[in-house]
């Protein structure tokens, strides 16, 4: 396998892009970018210099990436969605020195138009709605949606929702894998 770059692409000498992945048209990877093995890299997508991407990670059409974001394996990022990386931003202020780490893990879905406020972390197979807006860390497997976002369920590593409460006891099962989920309290974990 290679890795495919398109003409119009930018990548920085130094940048790593690991085997089978894609860099689509105009996109610009920099320099210290660290990209795993088989993700895609759409229209008019930017990686930071401080950005780590782990293996088979989809970043669709017009996504920043910018310094101090980390996403592992899996992970789904819609079009058009937002990355920050200062809290607090102001042109005649320079806040390099405070930007807020940022990490998605595996197997997590941001929808398209959502925007994740840098300092957060985005849970293992969480899945954030369409145009919703994270400004706190999300729990594994936890259905978030709104502005500001908040929990309105949960769902299965393979994207189906989940019949359970947000909170107490029970179990469910994926409809199409038959993976068991055991909800206590607020936490959501596979049997």
């Amino acid at each position: 396998m290679t890795v495919t770059i398109h003409p119009s692409a930018i990548v920085d000498q130094g940048a790593q892009i690991g085997d089978g992945s894609r860099v689509w048209h105009f996109a610009h990877i920099c320099a210290g970018a660290r990209i795993g093995e088989g993700c895609s890299f759409g229209q008019n997508v930017f990686v930071g210099n401080d950005v780590t991407i782990g293996n088979n990670v989809k970043v669709q059409n017009n996504v920043s990436i910018y310094d101090a974001v980390h996403i592992e394996d899996d992970v789904f990022c819609g079009p058009s969605m937002v990355f920050t990386n200062v809290y607090n931003p102001r042109s005649a202020v320079t806040r390099k020195d405070e930007y807020r780490q940022t990490t998605i893990k595996r197997g997590a879905t941001l929808g398209a138009n959502s925007t994740i406020v840098c300092g957060v972390t985005v849970g293992d197979f969480a899945f954030v709605a369409a145009g919703a807006v994270i400004n706190r860390d999300v729990k594994p497997y936890a259905l978030m949606a709104g502005v500001p976002a908040r929990q309105i369920g949960w769902i299965s590593e393979h994207g189906e929702r989940l019949g359970l409460p947000l909170e107490g006891e029970g179990v469910a099962r994926c409809p199409v894998t038959g993976k068991t989920y055991k909800l206590t309290g607020t936490t959501l974990a596979v049997e």
